[in-house]
Protein backbone atom coordinates (compact mmCIF):
# COMPACT_ATOMS: atom_id res chain seq x y z
CA UNK A 1 0.00 0.00 0.00
CA UNK A 2 1.19 3.48 -1.06
CA UNK A 3 1.94 5.59 2.37
CA UNK A 4 3.61 8.26 0.55
CA UNK A 5 2.67 11.93 1.67
CA UNK A 6 0.13 10.60 4.02
CA UNK A 7 -1.12 13.62 7.05
CA UNK A 8 -0.91 11.63 11.25
CA UNK A 9 -4.96 12.59 10.44
CA UNK A 10 -5.13 10.46 7.26
CA UNK A 11 -3.17 7.47 8.92
CA UNK A 12 -5.30 7.44 11.73
CA UNK A 13 -8.45 7.64 9.91
CA UNK A 14 -7.02 4.50 7.83
CA UNK A 15 -5.76 2.61 11.23
CA UNK A 16 -9.96 3.30 12.26
CA UNK A 17 -11.35 2.12 9.20
CA UNK A 18 -9.20 -0.99 9.30
CA UNK A 19 -7.46 -0.32 6.80
CA UNK A 20 -4.38 -2.77 7.87
CA UNK A 21 -6.82 -5.35 8.25
CA UNK A 22 -6.99 -4.04 12.39
CA UNK A 23 -9.96 -4.77 14.18
CA UNK A 24 -9.45 -5.05 17.80
CA UNK A 25 -8.35 -8.62 18.33
CA UNK A 26 -7.37 -9.35 21.37
CA UNK A 27 -4.10 -11.02 21.95
CA UNK A 28 -0.75 -10.57 21.47
CA UNK A 29 0.27 -13.33 18.60
CA UNK A 30 0.24 -10.15 15.48
CA UNK A 31 2.03 -7.58 17.68
CA UNK A 32 4.60 -10.05 19.15
CA UNK A 33 5.28 -11.44 15.92
CA UNK A 34 6.03 -7.56 14.09
CA UNK A 35 8.12 -6.86 17.43
CA UNK A 36 10.31 -9.40 17.04
CA UNK A 37 10.45 -8.72 13.01
CA UNK A 38 11.34 -4.85 14.23
CA UNK A 39 13.71 -5.70 16.89
CA UNK A 40 12.04 -3.78 19.06
CA UNK A 41 13.29 -5.22 22.05
CA UNK A 42 14.58 -2.18 24.72
CA UNK A 43 17.33 -2.43 26.95
CA UNK A 44 16.31 0.31 29.42
CA UNK A 45 13.57 -0.41 32.26
CA UNK A 46 10.08 -0.87 31.31
CA UNK A 47 7.20 -0.12 33.38
CA UNK A 48 3.53 -1.47 32.70
CA UNK A 49 0.65 -0.01 34.22
CA UNK A 50 -2.34 -1.05 34.40
CA UNK A 51 -5.60 -0.67 36.60
CA UNK A 52 -9.40 0.38 36.02
CA UNK A 53 -8.87 3.93 37.11
CA UNK A 54 -5.79 5.65 38.23
CA UNK A 55 -3.00 4.61 36.04
CA UNK A 56 -2.73 7.92 34.03
CA UNK A 57 -2.11 9.34 37.04
CA UNK A 58 0.67 7.27 38.43
CA UNK A 59 1.99 7.29 34.97
CA UNK A 60 1.93 11.40 35.24
CA UNK A 61 4.08 11.16 38.59
CA UNK A 62 6.34 8.41 36.89
CA UNK A 63 7.09 10.73 34.06
CA UNK A 64 7.97 13.89 36.18
CA UNK A 65 9.92 11.97 38.99
CA UNK A 66 11.96 10.63 36.40
CA UNK A 67 12.02 13.56 34.22
CA UNK A 68 13.69 15.62 37.27
CA UNK A 69 15.66 13.30 38.44
CA UNK A 70 17.36 13.89 35.15
CA UNK A 71 16.05 10.61 33.09
CA UNK A 72 15.13 10.82 29.44
CA UNK A 73 11.73 9.21 29.64
CA UNK A 74 9.22 7.90 26.99
CA UNK A 75 5.21 7.67 28.14
CA UNK A 76 2.66 5.66 26.16
CA UNK A 77 -0.92 6.86 27.08
CA UNK A 78 -4.64 6.11 26.50
CA UNK A 79 -6.46 7.39 25.31
CA UNK A 80 -5.99 11.17 24.54
CA UNK A 81 -8.15 14.09 24.79
CA UNK A 82 -7.31 16.58 22.25
CA UNK A 83 -4.36 15.14 19.79
CA UNK A 84 -3.49 11.64 19.11
CA UNK A 85 0.25 13.14 20.02
CA UNK A 86 -0.82 13.10 23.72
CA UNK A 87 -0.47 9.19 23.56
CA UNK A 88 3.21 9.09 22.56
CA UNK A 89 5.43 11.47 24.74
CA UNK A 90 9.29 12.09 25.62
CA UNK A 91 9.76 13.98 29.23
CA UNK A 92 6.49 14.50 29.32
CA UNK A 93 5.60 16.44 25.76
CA UNK A 94 4.28 15.11 22.96
CA UNK A 95 6.24 13.57 20.20
CA UNK A 96 5.61 15.65 16.28
CA UNK A 97 3.58 14.30 13.80
CA UNK A 98 6.63 13.64 11.57
CA UNK A 99 7.56 11.57 14.46
CA UNK A 100 4.94 9.21 14.33
CA UNK A 101 4.18 9.35 10.61
CA UNK A 102 7.97 7.84 10.28
CA UNK A 103 6.99 5.33 12.89
CA UNK A 104 3.90 4.36 11.24
CA UNK A 105 5.54 3.94 7.53
CA UNK A 106 8.11 1.64 9.61
CA UNK A 107 5.61 -0.62 10.79
CA UNK A 108 3.76 -0.86 7.58
CA UNK A 109 6.74 -1.88 5.71
CA UNK A 110 7.42 -4.65 8.38
CA UNK A 111 4.21 -6.32 9.07
CA UNK A 112 3.83 -7.78 6.27
CA UNK A 113 0.79 -9.49 6.04
CA UNK A 114 0.11 -9.26 9.47
CA UNK A 115 -2.85 -6.83 10.10
CA UNK A 116 -2.69 -4.76 12.65
CA UNK A 117 -5.05 -2.71 14.89
CA UNK A 118 -5.29 1.15 15.62
CA UNK A 119 -3.83 0.13 19.44
CA UNK A 120 -1.48 -2.25 17.96
CA UNK A 121 0.23 0.66 15.68
CA UNK A 122 0.12 2.97 18.26
CA UNK A 123 2.27 0.77 21.01
CA UNK A 124 4.73 -0.18 18.44
CA UNK A 125 4.91 3.01 17.11
CA UNK A 126 5.35 4.43 20.67
CA UNK A 127 8.13 1.88 21.31
CA UNK A 128 10.17 2.14 17.99
CA UNK A 129 10.67 5.88 18.84
CA UNK A 130 11.55 5.69 22.81
CA UNK A 131 14.51 3.56 21.22
CA UNK A 132 14.95 5.36 18.86
CA UNK A 133 15.23 8.61 20.87
CA UNK A 134 17.29 6.37 23.04
CA UNK A 135 15.32 6.62 26.66
CA UNK A 136 16.12 5.71 30.09
CA UNK A 137 13.16 4.48 30.98
CA UNK A 138 10.09 3.44 29.44
CA UNK A 139 6.26 3.77 30.81
CA UNK A 140 3.52 2.07 29.66
CA UNK A 141 -0.11 2.56 30.06
CA UNK A 142 -2.33 -0.72 29.49
CA UNK A 143 -4.87 0.59 27.07
CA UNK A 144 -7.52 -2.83 28.28
CA UNK A 145 -7.51 -4.97 30.87
CA UNK A 146 -4.05 -5.86 30.47
CA UNK A 147 -3.23 -10.09 30.21
CA UNK A 148 -3.99 -9.49 25.83
CA UNK A 149 -3.41 -5.67 25.53
CA UNK A 150 -1.13 -4.96 23.03
CA UNK A 151 1.29 -3.39 26.10
CA UNK A 152 2.05 -7.33 27.10
CA UNK A 153 4.02 -8.01 24.09
CA UNK A 154 6.89 -6.28 26.42
CA UNK A 155 8.11 -7.74 29.81
CA UNK A 156 8.41 -5.47 32.00
CA UNK A 157 10.33 -4.68 34.64
CA UNK A 158 8.07 -3.39 37.06
CA UNK A 159 4.44 -3.88 36.64
CA UNK A 160 1.81 -2.26 38.31
CA UNK A 161 -2.45 -2.94 38.90
CA UNK A 162 -3.63 0.43 40.26
CA UNK A 163 -6.92 -0.63 40.98
CA UNK A 164 -9.59 -3.32 40.09
CA UNK A 165 -13.53 -2.55 39.22
CA UNK A 166 -16.15 -3.35 37.29
CA UNK A 167 -15.44 -2.03 33.82
CA UNK A 168 -15.25 -2.81 30.31
CA UNK A 169 -17.06 -6.43 31.65
CA UNK A 170 -18.09 -7.73 27.73
CA UNK A 171 -13.91 -8.23 27.47
CA UNK A 172 -12.76 -8.64 31.31
CA UNK A 173 -15.59 -10.84 32.83
CA UNK A 174 -18.82 -9.87 35.00
CA UNK A 175 -16.71 -10.04 38.71
CA UNK A 176 -13.93 -8.22 40.10
CA UNK A 177 -12.50 -11.81 40.60
CA UNK A 178 -12.62 -11.87 36.68
CA UNK A 179 -11.19 -8.61 35.94
CA UNK A 180 -7.50 -8.76 38.85
CA UNK A 181 -7.20 -11.53 36.33
CA UNK A 182 -6.87 -10.29 33.33
CA UNK A 183 -5.16 -7.38 34.53
CA UNK A 184 -2.40 -9.22 36.42
CA UNK A 185 -1.87 -10.81 33.28
CA UNK A 186 0.94 -8.12 32.62
CA UNK A 187 2.90 -9.74 35.64
CA UNK A 188 6.06 -11.67 35.09
CA UNK A 189 8.13 -14.15 36.94
CA UNK A 190 10.56 -12.72 39.34
CA UNK A 191 9.84 -9.34 38.62
CA UNK A 192 8.51 -6.97 40.64
CA UNK A 193 4.48 -6.18 40.73
CA UNK A 194 2.74 -4.08 42.38
CA UNK A 195 -1.34 -3.27 43.54
CA UNK A 196 -2.10 -0.22 44.43
CA UNK A 197 -5.77 -1.37 46.14
CA UNK A 198 -6.32 -2.83 49.68
CA UNK A 199 -7.03 -5.87 50.05
CA UNK A 200 -5.57 -7.11 46.46
CA UNK A 201 -8.10 -9.23 45.14
CA UNK A 202 -7.39 -12.97 45.53
CA UNK A 203 -7.27 -13.83 41.75
CA UNK A 204 -4.81 -11.00 41.09
CA UNK A 205 -2.86 -12.48 44.52
CA UNK A 206 -2.84 -16.26 43.14
CA UNK A 207 -1.63 -15.28 39.86
CA UNK A 208 1.04 -13.84 41.10
CA UNK A 209 2.05 -16.61 43.12
CA UNK A 210 1.35 -19.11 40.64
CA UNK A 211 4.20 -17.31 38.47
CA UNK A 212 6.53 -16.26 41.06
CA UNK A 213 6.41 -12.57 40.72
CA UNK A 214 7.01 -10.86 44.20
CA UNK A 215 3.73 -9.05 44.77
CA UNK A 216 3.89 -5.40 46.79
CA UNK A 217 0.39 -4.24 47.96
CA UNK A 218 -0.38 -0.87 49.08
CA UNK A 219 -0.85 -1.09 53.09
CA UNK A 220 0.54 -4.35 53.70
CA UNK A 221 4.41 -3.71 51.58
CA UNK A 222 4.59 0.40 51.30
CA UNK A 223 2.29 3.20 52.76
CA UNK A 224 1.29 6.83 53.30
CA UNK A 225 0.82 8.96 56.73
CA UNK A 226 -0.09 12.55 57.21
CA UNK A 227 2.14 15.15 58.97
CA UNK A 228 0.00 17.83 58.67
CA UNK A 229 -2.80 19.24 55.61
CA UNK A 230 0.60 19.89 53.68
CA UNK A 231 3.26 16.98 54.28
CA UNK A 232 3.03 13.38 53.80
CA UNK A 233 6.02 10.61 53.87
CA UNK A 234 6.13 7.67 52.26
CA UNK A 235 7.11 4.37 54.07
CA UNK A 236 8.22 1.34 51.66
CA UNK A 237 8.86 -1.91 53.29
CA UNK A 238 8.54 -5.17 51.30
CA UNK A 239 7.63 -7.86 53.05
CA UNK A 240 7.68 -10.88 49.99
CA UNK A 241 10.58 -13.15 50.66
CA UNK A 242 10.91 -12.61 46.57
CA UNK A 243 11.55 -9.30 47.09
CA UNK A 244 14.68 -9.54 49.12
CA UNK A 245 16.66 -7.54 46.97
CA UNK A 246 14.60 -4.46 47.37
CA UNK A 247 15.95 -2.36 50.44
CA UNK A 248 13.65 -0.52 52.80
CA UNK A 249 13.36 3.24 52.38
CA UNK A 250 11.10 5.87 54.15
CA UNK A 251 10.56 9.33 52.38
CA UNK A 252 9.50 12.12 54.93
CA UNK A 253 8.26 15.75 54.21
CA UNK A 254 6.56 15.18 50.77
CA UNK A 255 4.38 18.04 49.41
CA UNK A 256 1.16 17.23 48.47
CA UNK A 257 0.72 16.42 44.85
CA UNK A 258 -0.43 19.03 42.29
CA UNK A 259 -2.99 16.12 40.97
CA UNK A 260 -6.44 16.98 43.23
CA UNK A 261 -8.12 14.33 44.84
CA UNK A 262 -7.29 12.37 48.18
CA UNK A 263 -7.08 9.16 45.88
CA UNK A 264 -4.10 11.03 44.21
CA UNK A 265 -1.66 10.45 47.11
CA UNK A 266 -2.54 6.68 47.00
CA UNK A 267 -1.54 6.91 43.30
CA UNK A 268 1.43 8.94 44.01
CA UNK A 269 2.26 6.05 46.66
CA UNK A 270 2.01 3.70 43.72
CA UNK A 271 4.53 5.43 41.87
CA UNK A 272 6.87 6.07 44.81
CA UNK A 273 7.03 1.91 45.07
CA UNK A 274 7.99 1.90 41.34
CA UNK A 275 10.78 4.08 41.99
CA UNK A 276 11.81 2.21 44.80
CA UNK A 277 11.83 -1.29 42.70
CA UNK A 278 13.84 0.30 39.97
CA UNK A 279 15.98 2.29 42.69
CA UNK A 280 19.55 0.18 41.84
CA UNK A 281 19.11 0.93 37.85
CA UNK A 282 17.45 4.35 38.47
CA UNK A 283 17.95 6.26 41.65
CA UNK A 284 16.01 8.88 42.47
CA UNK A 285 16.30 11.63 45.41
CA UNK A 286 14.02 13.32 47.44
CA UNK A 287 13.92 16.77 45.59
CA UNK A 288 13.40 15.13 42.01
CA UNK A 289 10.43 13.26 43.84
CA UNK A 290 8.99 16.82 45.96
CA UNK A 291 9.08 18.38 42.47
CA UNK A 292 8.09 15.64 40.35
CA UNK A 293 4.64 15.58 42.65
CA UNK A 294 4.27 19.04 42.22
CA UNK A 295 4.51 19.10 38.31
CA UNK A 296 2.93 16.11 37.72
CA UNK A 297 -0.12 16.95 34.86
CA UNK A 298 -2.94 14.94 34.29
CA UNK A 299 -5.55 16.63 32.38
CA UNK A 300 -8.99 16.01 32.71
CA UNK A 301 -8.75 14.09 36.07
CA UNK A 302 -10.95 16.00 38.87
CA UNK A 303 -9.14 19.04 37.09
CA UNK A 304 -10.28 22.27 38.65
CA UNK A 305 -10.02 24.95 36.63
CA UNK A 306 -8.41 28.81 38.08
CA UNK A 307 -11.58 31.20 38.99
CA UNK A 308 -15.31 31.19 39.19
CA UNK A 309 -17.70 29.55 39.12
CA UNK A 310 -15.90 26.36 40.09
CA UNK A 311 -15.46 24.51 36.86
CA UNK A 312 -14.23 20.86 37.07
CA UNK A 313 -13.44 18.15 33.97
CA UNK A 314 -13.61 14.91 34.93
CA UNK A 315 -13.12 11.89 32.54
CA UNK A 316 -14.69 9.30 34.96
CA UNK A 317 -16.75 6.68 33.18
CA UNK A 318 -17.64 4.05 35.35
CA UNK A 319 -18.39 3.53 38.77
CA UNK A 320 -15.14 3.28 40.81
CA UNK A 321 -14.40 6.95 39.11
CA UNK A 322 -17.78 8.03 40.39
CA UNK A 323 -17.06 7.28 43.57
CA UNK A 324 -13.97 8.83 43.44
CA UNK A 325 -15.55 11.98 42.14
CA UNK A 326 -18.51 11.99 44.85
CA UNK A 327 -15.76 12.13 47.48
CA UNK A 328 -13.79 15.09 45.85
CA UNK A 329 -17.15 17.00 45.11
CA UNK A 330 -18.20 17.08 48.70
CA UNK A 331 -14.65 19.24 49.35
CA UNK A 332 -15.29 21.87 47.05
CA UNK A 333 -16.61 25.37 48.72
CA UNK A 334 -20.60 25.73 48.91
CA UNK A 335 -22.30 26.24 44.97
CA UNK A 336 -25.30 27.68 45.24
CA UNK A 337 -26.18 25.70 41.88
CA UNK A 338 -24.50 22.77 40.64
CA UNK A 339 -24.45 21.52 37.68
CA UNK A 340 -23.82 18.59 35.60
CA UNK A 341 -22.66 18.33 32.02
CA UNK A 342 -22.60 15.13 31.33
CA UNK A 343 -22.42 12.66 28.57
CA UNK A 344 -21.55 9.26 28.30
CA UNK A 345 -20.58 5.86 26.01
CA UNK A 346 -23.37 3.17 25.13
CA UNK A 347 -21.00 0.50 27.02
CA UNK A 348 -20.93 1.88 30.15
CA UNK A 349 -22.57 1.39 33.37
CA UNK A 350 -24.62 4.77 33.31
CA UNK A 351 -27.46 3.98 35.99
CA UNK A 352 -24.67 2.93 38.59
CA UNK A 353 -22.56 6.04 37.87
CA UNK A 354 -25.57 8.48 38.09
CA UNK A 355 -26.94 6.50 41.15
CA UNK A 356 -23.80 6.98 42.93
CA UNK A 357 -23.45 10.61 42.31
CA UNK A 358 -27.53 12.14 41.97
CA UNK A 359 -26.75 13.85 45.03
CA UNK A 360 -24.70 16.27 43.99
CA UNK A 361 -26.21 17.85 41.25
CA UNK A 362 -29.28 19.96 41.27
CA UNK A 363 -29.25 20.26 36.91
CA UNK A 364 -28.26 17.79 34.02
CA UNK A 365 -27.34 19.85 31.04
CA UNK A 366 -27.24 16.59 28.44
CA UNK A 367 -26.25 15.61 24.88
CA UNK A 368 -25.39 12.79 22.70
CA UNK A 369 -21.99 11.65 21.44
CA UNK A 370 -21.43 11.27 18.38
CA UNK A 371 -19.64 8.37 18.03
CA UNK A 372 -20.58 4.57 17.17
CA UNK A 373 -20.37 4.18 20.61
CA UNK A 374 -22.28 7.05 22.02
CA UNK A 375 -25.20 7.09 23.85
CA UNK A 376 -27.94 9.11 22.71
CA UNK A 377 -29.80 12.14 24.47
CA UNK A 378 -33.16 9.94 24.46
CA UNK A 379 -31.47 6.95 26.26
CA UNK A 380 -29.14 9.37 28.44
CA UNK A 381 -32.11 11.17 29.55
CA UNK A 382 -34.23 7.59 30.42
CA UNK A 383 -31.59 6.86 32.45
CA UNK A 384 -31.46 9.79 34.04
CA UNK A 385 -35.69 9.00 34.73
CA UNK A 386 -35.06 5.76 35.91
CA UNK A 387 -32.64 7.00 38.60
CA UNK A 388 -35.56 9.23 39.71
CA UNK A 389 -33.80 12.60 38.99
CA UNK A 390 -37.14 14.95 38.09
CA UNK A 391 -37.49 16.09 34.87
CA UNK A 392 -37.82 19.29 35.45
CA UNK A 393 -34.24 19.32 36.14
CA UNK A 394 -33.09 17.82 32.90
CA UNK A 395 -32.20 19.93 29.87
CA UNK A 396 -31.32 18.02 26.50
CA UNK A 397 -28.70 19.32 24.42
CA UNK A 398 -27.57 18.50 20.84
CA UNK A 399 -23.85 18.75 22.00
CA UNK A 400 -21.52 18.97 24.79
CA UNK A 401 -20.45 22.09 23.16
CA UNK A 402 -23.68 23.69 23.20
CA UNK A 403 -24.18 22.53 26.68
CA UNK A 404 -21.27 23.38 28.07
CA UNK A 405 -20.97 27.12 26.74
CA UNK A 406 -24.96 27.17 27.93
CA UNK A 407 -23.97 26.06 32.09
CA UNK A 408 -21.24 28.61 31.39
CA UNK A 409 -23.97 31.33 29.96
CA UNK A 410 -26.28 30.68 32.92
CA UNK A 411 -23.88 30.12 36.20
CA UNK A 412 -23.25 32.87 38.01
CA UNK A 413 -19.80 33.11 40.43
CA UNK A 414 -21.32 31.04 43.96
CA UNK A 415 -22.43 28.06 41.03
CA UNK A 416 -20.39 25.13 39.87
CA UNK A 417 -20.33 23.29 36.80
CA UNK A 418 -18.91 19.50 37.00
CA UNK A 419 -18.07 17.92 32.96
CA UNK A 420 -18.46 14.50 33.22
CA UNK A 421 -18.77 11.02 31.98
CA UNK A 422 -16.27 10.35 29.30
CA UNK A 423 -13.44 11.54 27.57
CA UNK A 424 -14.97 12.47 24.59
CA UNK A 425 -17.53 14.57 26.85
CA UNK A 426 -14.44 16.39 28.69
CA UNK A 427 -12.34 16.84 25.18
CA UNK A 428 -15.95 18.64 23.56
CA UNK A 429 -16.11 20.68 26.73
CA UNK A 430 -12.00 21.35 26.07
CA UNK A 431 -12.26 22.27 22.83
CA UNK A 432 -15.43 24.11 23.07
CA UNK A 433 -13.53 27.07 24.74
CA UNK A 434 -9.71 28.07 25.57
CA UNK A 435 -8.74 28.63 29.03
Amino acid sequence: MNTQHKTLNQWLTDLEDGVYGGKIDLGLERISQVKQHMALNPTCPVITVGGTNGKGSVCAFLTQIYVQAGYKVGTLTSPHLLRFNERIAINGTPVEDDTIIQAFEKIEQSRGKTALSYFEFNALAAVLIFMQQAVDVMILEVGLGGRLDATNAWDADVSVVVSVDLDHQHFLGDTVEKVAFEKAGIFRPNRPAICGQNPPPKSLVDYAQQIGSPLLSFKQDFDIAYHDEKQWSFQFNPQNHLSGSLKDRKRNALPLPALRGDYQIDNAAVALAVVECLFNHLPVDNGAIRQGLLLAENAGRFQVLAGRPIRVFDVGHNPHAARALKKNLRKLPFAKRRIAVFSMLADKDIHQVIDIVKQEFDEWYIAPLHLPRGRTAENIQAALTDCHIKENTITVFDSVKQAWETALTNADENDRIIVFGSFHTVAEAMVARKF
